[in-house]
């Protein structure tokens, strides 16, 4: 192991004031990460409780935390889906919760976490694609929300690539099964109004990491101008607070391309990612830098929308143990449903 220490200053503006910090880090040699990610592959078993459900769609599971004995994961619910909105969670989508008791391979349904916002509200429409975090003593639900298109006669959402954007809010409570309150009646993170940056268009998926005394936000994001062509012109961004509600100030460029579903965890003194449209396993030691660091692992079979299981989302950590198991989905033509994957060797 290379006995010189990994130090890169990060600027960051927060609240009008540019704070300087350095992350100082044991080093871990991109060799030995990139032996690791071949050396792993995704191997999925089915779940009870949360499993296939004929007429239900479950989908895009939250991060996986452990409270006690128990293991929670919030996830995006419709309960009675029209056939025509089967798999998509625009459509009168809400948040719910399910536990374990025995790492994720059995699971009872706990029941709604989050309903969608008041009328006229940025959230009316559907809530989806949560995340959680437990920090100061409660547990923080992050969640996108999207109203009915702006302009629509009949009040309805058209998804029409254009002016149906979407944001980020959270909620709060003391217990990991609620009830959850909205923080707000708006969000801690909207796209940005510049038509040609990568988020003008949408901010989606929130994943969380406590790093150097800041919360990092884990976002993903689509531009008005490139993003209309769909899913595959989506990228990975990060925005910080000094405070898990906010406010978040963005890094401001996207941070990992071709990353469409937002799974980062704490990779020994780094962040590691799993970037969904490319199918490769990435790693940035600062927890910024995964383009230019050329380390990317492509995997036979790939976690579609994924939650880890976080045991840093309730204890921080300075050194992750990496990826383990977590929770992803089937994404069938019609219901959508949850499914755990494990990494294991090859």
């Amino acid at each position: 192991m290379n006995p010189n220490t990994y130090t890169s200053m990060v600027n960051i503006y927060f609240r009008g004031t540019l704070l300087l910090f350095f992350l100082s880090l044991h080093p871990i040699l991109a060799q030995d990460i990139e032996a690791h990610f071949k050396s792993i592959e995704y191997q999925f078993t089915e779940i009870d409780g949360i499993g296939f459900e004929s007429g239900v769609t479950r989908r895009d599971p939250s991060d996986v935390i452990k409270v006690g004995q128990t293991y929670y994961v919030y996830y995006t619910k419709i309960p009675d889906a029209q056939p025509k909105y089967w798999g998509a969670g625009y459509w009168g989508a809400s948040v719910w919760c399910a536990k374990s008791e025995d790492e994720g391979y059995s699971w009872t349904e706990v029941g709604q976490m989050l309903d969608v916002g008041e009328a006229d509200q940025w959230d009316s429409q559907a809530v989806f694609t949560p995340n959680i975090l437990f920090a100061n003593g409660k547990y923080y639900l992050y969640y996108t929300g999207v109203k009915p298109t702006p302009g629509n006669a009949n009040g309805e959402f058209e998804n029409n690539n254009i002016s149906d954007i979407t944001a980020i809010g959270v909620a709060v409570a003391d217990s990991p099964e609620g009830p959850f309150k909205r923080m707000d009646q708006t969000p801690i993170l909207k796209v940005s109004v510049e038509p040609e940056k990568f988020d003008s268009y949408r901010v989606d998926d929130a994943s969380l990491l406590y790093r150097n005394g800041l919360y990092w936000l884990y976002y993903k994001g689509r531009s008005l101008l490139g993003g209309q062509g769909g899913p595959a012109h989506t990228a990975m961004g990060v925005a910080y607070a000094q405070d898990p509600e906010g406010p978040y100030t963005k890094y401001g460029k996207e941070i990992l391309e071709r990353s469409h579903e937002v799974l980062i965890w704490p990779q020994g003194t780094g962040v590691g990612a799993f970037a969904s449209l490319s199918e490769t396993f990435e790693y940035a030691p600062d927890g910024i830098d995964f383009m230019s660091n050329k380390l990317a692992t492509k995997v036979s079979e790939r976690a579609v929308a994924p939650g880890a299981f976080r045991p840093d989302l309730t204890h921080p950590v300075v050194v992750g143990e990496g990826l383990k198991w977590g929770i992803s989905m089937i994404p069938n033509k019609h219901e959508c449903y949850l499914v755990r994957f494990e990494l294991v060797s090859k």
